[in-house]
């Protein structure tokens, strides 16, 4: 398997921070917040294979291009970023040795604990 890091995704999940399209979720709350294959397959309907794909900061190139399998480490739910999905995303990035999607995935956790002191 080999992994990189989608920077369109990366963009894509920033400018949704900086919008404040963002749910301060608990570290937790990833299992009940992350979409389901369902949810998945009618984005792809709605928004084609290119969008869903900057809902995930990573992408295992061994995968054909154009399935749902190519895309790993999503941050949220086709919506908002949800803090919960950016923590499980970079604790599972560190596990699988994945640097520059853990790197990407704390720099957007360190942007989203900003925006939420500056409502505080």
């Amino acid at each position: 398997m080999t992994v990189k890091l989608n920077e369109k995704a990366l963009h894509h999940a920033q400018s949704l921070v900086r919008d404040k399209h963002v749910v301060h979720d608990q570290r937790d709350d990833w299992s009940e917040h992350a979409p389901s294959a369902d949810d998945g397959n009618e984005y792809i309907d709605a928004h084609g294979m290119d969008e869903y794909a900057l809902w995930f900061l990573g992408e295992d190139t061994d995968e054909n291009e154009g399935t749902k399998g190519r895309h790993l480490f999503p941050y949220g739910d086709f919506t908002d970023v949800h803090r919960c999905a950016v923590i499980s995303g970079e604790s599972r990035a560190g596990q699988y040795h994945h640097r520059s999607i853990e790197d990407a995935l704390k720099h957007l956790l360190a942007l989203i604990d900003d925006d939420q002191g500056e409502k505080a």
